[in-house]
């Protein structure tokens, strides 16, 4: 694939390029170009709706280009308050590392490993003094900040905005300063906080990066973007039968775009399935993530055991939890602290949740006893939801 392809690849697929005529020239340049893409590590799980902008940066990669990953681990502890009603409760500097240690291999499921730099943003940030940060901030107005659609939004319902808030634009647009990107790229939802990286540019007096905007993935919920925070995404690191189940969940009213924005199966062969079959179309595009993310073997197991789950039965390969007798005072246990030595919860008032919500079952019947006394005696298997098991063995 060469320059113009992967051009005219972008151009297809893109909400916004801001401007063509500059990626095009960019492109040509024959430079080695730096592309940033950033991530706020507000959880440490990568989901498919990250891969949406992640494909395009492989085709960026296969044509010579350097992709700059930049972990959010400072900005982390502001939260990034786009699209969000209220202010984000921050994370502590140690969170975002914690949880910026997983995004590179994550990141290189998708992306060249030897073509991939990640940085943190605190490496620069942290070293600016006060006399900086007030530069900074001299570089917008309080009334082109709140050109915001949120914090639009927010300020005339009488919403909270927490004047830290306001910096995180300018501090994610210093990122395009600090590394001299060339290029910066991200979900439409950015489209501000990119524009604001390529103004700081001319600012400091480099040439401003071009900006390129994707669709966002919806969630499984059909309604919100997939998002971490959401609790409706599915992530890319997630085991194979857990990825397996959700891409069965998504509905099928956006089932087409999964196919367009998160594979690579033809427009006309997926369109085709979705209009014969959308149950079958959703197993072909289940078996299809689960194999990029992982192997074909793995979706082809995934798919046997979705199809027991789905038949009721219990797999063959459950986890195994042992209970001896001098484990448990007078021979018994109660459900829900088994319920949380099984992993099945954090908590026992989590446990009772679960038993509430009807999500506990012992060997297929629903527990409805949240005061329920297990006698130690014959072995059994403990269900949570759908697709997570245990058969529980007293030695």
């Amino acid at each position: 694939m060469n320059t113009q392809n992967v051009f005219e690849i972008i151009k297809r697929d893109a909400v916004s390029i801001y401007s063509e005529e500059g990626l095009l020239d960019k492109l040509k340049s024959n430079k080695k170009l730096k592309i940033k893409l950033g991530a706020d590590p507000s959880r440490p799980d990568l989901h498919l709706g990250h891969s949406v902008v992640l494909r395009k940066l492989r085709l960026l990669q296969d044509i010579g280009h350097e992709i700059i990953f930049v972990i959010g681990d400072f900005t982390g502890m502001i939260g990034d308050p786009s699209g969000k009603s209220k202010t984000r409760i921050p994370l502590t500097f140690e969170q975002t590392r914690i949880n910026g240690q997983t995004y590179f291999n994550q990141v290189t499921k998708i992306l060249d490993k030897d073509k991939t730099k990640i940085v943190y943003n605190s490496e620069w940030l942290s070293e600016m003094n006060f006399e900086e940060v007030l530069k900074l901030a001299g570089k917008y107005t309080v009334a082109r900040i709140l050109e915001r659609a949120d914090f639009s939004k927010r300020y005339n319902e009488n919403q909270a905005i927490g004047l830290h808030e306001m910096f995180y634009p300018l501090m994610q647009g210093y990122d395009s300063v600090a590394l001299n990107a060339d290029i910066e790229v991200g979900g439409t939802d950015q489209t501000f906080n990119l524009l604001v990286g390529r103004e700081l540019q001319r600012d400091y007096n480099q040439l401003p990066q071009e900006v390129i905007t994707f669709p966002l993935l919806v969630g499984l919920d059909g309604i919100e973007k997939m998002s971490k925070s959401l609790d409706n995404y599915i992530g890319i690191d997630e085991s194979p039968e857990i990825m397996f189940e959700k891409c069965m969940k998504i509905p099928d009213a956006i089932i087409e775009d999964y196919f367009k924005l998160t594979t690579d199966i033809p427009e006309n062969i997926y369109k085709k399935l979705i209009e014969k079959d959308v149950r079958e179309a959703h197993f072909i595009y289940a078996e299809e993530i689960v194999t990029i993310y992982h192997s074909a073997l793995s979706a082809e197991l995934a798919k046997k055991r979705y199809y027991e789950i789905a038949a009721k039965s219990i797999p063959d390969d459950i986890d195994i939890y042992e209970i001896n007798k001098d484990d448990i005072n007078s021979n018994e246990i109660r459900i829900v602290e088994l319920i949380k030595r099984v992993g099945f919860s954090n908590s026992i008032g989590e446990a009772r949740r679960h038993i509430l919500g009807k999500g506990i079952k012992i060997d297929g019947d629903v527990v409805q006893d949240i005061d329920l006394i297990i006698n130690y005696g014959d072995n059994f298997v403990l269900q949570f939801g759908k697709n997570r098991f245990v058969k529980v063995i007293f030695k």
